[in-house]
């Protein structure tokens, strides 16, 4: 395989088609069901899936078929199969493995459509629904997180068949209900279980990466719960000059429950069934990890003013952000805007939860041990509920193959000139657990473009187009090693 070729090859697809297609999804407000119930009747992501789709039916790929799948109810899911490849050419003799490790003749590919809302703060020149291309960034809402994985997979496969190398069998999955929790994803992977068969190599194209420098595998992934906390102490609003000191305030009281599950001076959770023990692998590699990223960790991130990290040592940042549970309020209601608040003693608090766990943490149990701890006994009687509304487990890849690893840093070495890098992740994606349980013997590369000030989820989310161009490559390279 002529890697500069296959580098100029994969840039070509991306600057003449793929950044086209890209802003064009950006464009379709494609919100995942928890944030848009009425999806179905909008239009949004059926529109999403076809615009990726007849994009993907246009490619040059041997033998491949496409089919959007719908089950009643559910969000589509897109399953494209594309046969083993016989092309002129084996893997370089560097990726030859023991004569007892058996070929590995099925990969599974995996991305999502599905879209986190607009959310605030924006810059005045951006838009979730605008795309942007600015100093070699695509700024616009899911074209990181994770509407590029398409696109990238097929720009990978193409770009090995126009060379003739050869590749094994190649299912990619795209679903549309990732940042609801894939609530989804079940139904389709036991109706489609017959037609993927058993992985023997598992691509997630949804994680993200330390820097833009190399190329970034992720080791772990954290588990989450999300739910809403609601406290109420009256039926309606009353005058606080009247009520406070008689009335507890809702407030109050929800403060007070969020300090049974965290300390609020040093943000450690109290309970023990969110923690779990850090392997000794995961430790080093968060020391390499560190040595690696030192405190662009932590400078990444906008800090008001003088703001501080919890902790200036950064092997412990790496660790908080993998393999410690944290817990987030990321919503309210109940409270009025500052210029609409008057003198009332508000009648209910009402705040959405997230609260990460760490990879070897069950997340049913942890969400059922939430809410028994939220709503006991709850302060003066209010009425106190926890409505659990996500639920899933994190990840720990199992350990790695050789030839594996061998391909991950001959890729990193060709497309980067840097060694390959291993990092957990705080993030949650509830695909790679059902996999890591569904598929025990599968090697899996988890890997994504989402790195320093990408921002997914949040505001100015953009997508670092060079380094997605050069993570296709490194795809590319990992299917020909993987035949």
């Amino acid at each position: 395989m002529d890697t500069s070729r296959l580098a100029q090859d994969i840039a070509r697809h991306w600057q003449t088609e793929i950044i086209q297609q890209l802003t064009e999804y950006i464009v379709i407000p494609a919100k995942s069901p928890l944030f848009d119930p009425d999806w179905q009747a909008h239009g949004h992501i059926d529109r999403a899936v076809d615009l990726a789709v007849n994009w993907a039916r246009k490619q040059a790929i041997a033998g491949m078929q496409i089919e959007i799948v719908r089950l009643e109810g559910r969000t589509p899911t897109i399953m494209i199969d594309i046969p083993e490849f016989l092309g002129e050419t084996r893997p370089p003799p560097l990726l030859e493995r023991d004569q007892k490790e058996p070929a590995h003749s099925n990969v599974l590919i995996y991305g999502h459509l599905d879209k986190q809302p607009e959310m605030t703060g924006w810059r005045d020149d951006l838009s979730p629904w605008q795309p942007v291309i600015e100093d070699g960034k695509l700024y616009g809402r899911g074209g990181a997180d994770d509407g590029y994985a398409i696109f990238s997979a097929l720009a990978a496969i193409a770009a090995l068949q126009a060379q003739a190398v050869s590749h094994p069998r190649c299912v990619v999955l795209i679903e549309t209900s990732e940042e609801s929790g894939s609530p989804d994803l079940p139904a389709y992977m036991e109706t489609l279980a017959p037609r993927i068969g058993v992985p023997d190599l598992v691509i997630g194209l949804d994680s993200g990466c330390g820097d833009y420098e190399r190329l970034w595998n992720t080791s772990s992934l954290r588990g989450m719960v999300g739910g809403t906390l609601r406290v109420s102490v009256l039926t309606e609003g009353v005058h606080s000059g009247d009520a406070s000191g008689v009335v507890p305030s809702s407030f109050r009281i929800a403060r007070q429950l969020l300090s049974r599950i965290e300390d609020e001076t040093t943000g450690i959770i109290r309970l023990t069934a969110f923690h779990a023990e850090i392997p000794e692998e995961r430790e080093r590699q968060a020391a390499q990890a560190a040595q690696v990223l030192g405190r662009s960790i932590h400078e990444k991130f906008p800090f008001h003013g003088a703001t501080e990290p919890l902790t200036s040592d950064i092997t412990q940042l790496v660790l908080n952000r993998a393999w410690r549970p944290t817990l987030s309020v990321t919503g309210a209601d109940g409270l009025p805007t500052l210029a609409s608040a008057g003198n009332v003693l508000r009648p209910s608090t009402a705040l959405k939860l997230s609260l990460r766990l760490p990879p070897a943490v069950d997340a049913t149990q942890a969400a059922q041990t939430l809410k028994q701890t939220l709503e006991a006994e709850p302060p003066h009687q209010a009425s106190v509920t926890f409505d659990i509304e996500q639920a899933a487990t994190g990840w720990s890849a199992p350990p790695q193959a050789p030839w594996l690893g061998k391909a991950l840093a001959q890729a990193s070495q060709h497309h980067f000139d840097k060694a390959a890098a291993y990092l957990g992740e705080g993030v949650t994606i509830p695909f790679m657990s059902m996999l890591g349980q569904q598929y025990p013997q599968a090697q899996f590369v988890i890997t994504g473009v989402l790195g320093p000030h990408s921002n997914a989820h949040g505001p100015n989310e953009f997508l670092h187009l060079d380094y997605a161009q050069r993570l296709t490559c490194c795809v590319a390279e990992v299917l020909a090693a993987a035949y």
